[in-house]
C-alpha cells in the first residue's frame, strides 16, 4: 500500500496545473468568460483529479490490498483515467461501460491495460459492477457514491482551489458564476462548499443534459427522482440524484436540450480552432445563458467553466454530422443562434426558450 501511495503522489507532483483560457467576446464587454482547461491531464479529462482521489482514498481506507482488482461503473472518462492509476499500481482494472460508449474511449482504457464489460441499459451500471467486483474478489470504487467524499474540498489543491486562485490576477477576480455539467457530482459539490468555505459570493450553476435525473431532483428537491432514458451525452447527466450530487450547494440549474449542447461544443470548437467534447458544449450553453442574464440586468463579471475533455473521443458521434442525423440530433439552427449571441450579446428567444423546456 505504501508504494502504490507513493507512486500516485509522485504522479502528482509530475503534472502541471491545466490552463485556464479567457475567450475573448467584445459583444460582451463587462463580462469576461474563462474556461479552465481539464482536457491537459495526462489521462485527457477532469476525470483524473477524480480517479487519484478515489484511489488515495480506497488505499488510505484500507479498501485496497496488494493485487486487488478494481472495479468501476463509467461512461468512460472515469475509467480511463482510472485505468491509468490501476496500471500505475499493477492492479487489475475492470470497467463496466454503456455499448454505446465512444470506441476512442474503449480504445483508451485498453490502453492502460484495463478490460470492458459492456451493458446495453446504463441503468444496470451499479448492479453490473458491484455483482462483477463480487465475483472477482476485487474492490468496486464508486464514483457515484465516493466522489464528493474522496475530494477534499476545503483546498488541497483541488479544482475550486486552483479556479479562484489563477483568477486572482483577473479584472474580475471573484467569478459572478461558475458553471458546471455533473456526472456523478463529485465536481459541483467540490466547488459550492469550496465557495461557502471561503465565503465567496460566487454563485454556482449546474448544467445538466436533457435526459437526466439532476435537474428534476433539484428543482423539487427530491433525491428519488429518476430518469428511465439513458444520457446522450457522455460522462454527464444520470437516471438517478447520485450520492455524491449535493443539492443544498447549487445555486441554480438549467436543462439543456442534446442537440443545443452539440450546436455549442461546435460553435465553441470553431473559436477556439480545436476540437472538444459534449460536455463541454453543456457547460458552454450553460455559461451564455448565465452571461445574457448577466447582459440583461447590466452586470458586469466573470464566468469560469471548464473544457471537461477533448473532442477528439468524439470524432465518430458527435462531431460526425451523419451521426447526429442519425440521432435526430439537428444542431445547425442553434449553431446561428449561439454565433449571433457570441457576436452581438443578445440571446435569441427561441434559444432561452429551448433552455426552458
Amino acid at each position: 500500500m505504501d508504494s502504490a501511495i507513493a507512486k500516485i503522489e509522485a504522479d502528482a507532483r509530475r503534472s502541471a496545473d491545466t490552463h485556464l483560457w479567457k475567450l475573448s467576446l467584445p459583444a460582451l464587454e463587462g463580462i469576461d468568460l474563462y474556461l479552465k482547461d481539464e482536457s491537459t491531464h495526462p489521462t485527457g479529462s477532469l476525470k483524473h483529479r477524480l480517479a487519484r482521489s478515489l484511489f488515495l482514498y480506497a488505499l488510505c481506507n484500507g479498501f485496497v490490498d496488494e493485487g486487488t482488482a478494481l472495479i468501476e461503473a463509467s461512461s468512460g472518462s472515469t475509467a480511463v483515467s482510472e485505468a491509468y492509476f490501476a496500471q500505475m499500481i499493477g492492479a487489475p482494472f475492470y470497467a463496466v461501460v454503456p455499448r454505446a460508449t465512444s470506441r476512442e474511449k474503449i480504445a483508451a482504457i485498453e490502453h492502460y491495460g484495463g478490460r470492458c464489460h459492456f451493458v446495453d441499459d446504463g441503468r444496470r451500471l451499479y448492479d453490473d459492477a458491484a455483482e462483477l467486483a463480487a465475483k472477482v474478489g476485487g474492490h468496486y470504487l464508486d464514483q457515484f457514491t465516493f466522489a464528493e467524499r474522496a475530494t477534499d474540498w476545503r483546498g488541497n489543491n483541488n479544482i475550486a482551489e486552483s479556479i479562484f486562485e489563477q483568477m486572482r490576477a483577473e479584472a474580475h477576480p471573484i467569478p459572478a458564476w461558475i458553471v458546471m455539467s455533473a456526472g456523478t457530482g463529485g465536481t459541483s459539490a467540490t466547488i459550492g462548499r469550496y465557495i461557502r468555505y471561503k465565503r465567496h459570493a460566487t454563485q454556482l450553476s449546474v448544467a445538466d443534459a436533457e435526459y437526466s435525473a439532476f435537474f428534476e431532483g433539484f428543482a423539487k428537491h427530491d433525491r428519488t427522482a429518476r430518469c428511465e432514458r439513458s444520457t446522450r451525452i457522455e460522462g454527464i447527466g444520470r437516471p438517478r440524484v447520485e450520492p455524491s450530487f449535493m443539492l443544498d450547494v447549487i445555486d441554480h440549474m438549467v436543462r439543456i436540450p442534446d442537440a443545443v449542447s452539440l450546436a455549442a461544443m461546435l460553435v465553441l470548437s470553431r473559436r477556439l480552432g480545436r476540437r472538444v467534447g459534449g460536455s463541454t458544449g453543456t457547460n458552454f450553453a450553460g455559461v451564455c445563458g448565465r452571461a445574457s442574464e448577466m447582459r440583461k440586468r447590466g452586470e458586469r463579471g466573470s464566468i469560469v467553466s471548464l473544457i471537461c475533455d477533448p473532442g477528439e473521443r468524439y470524432v465518430n458521434t458527435y462531431h460526425s454530422g451523419e451521426w447526429r442525423a442519425a440521432n435526430g440530433l439537428e444542431t445547425e439552427p442553434y449553431e446561428k443562434m449561439f454565433e449571433a449571441f457570441l457576436e452581438g450579446g443578445e440571446l435569441p428567444p427561441a434559444l432561452e426558450e429551448a433552455f426552458r423546456r
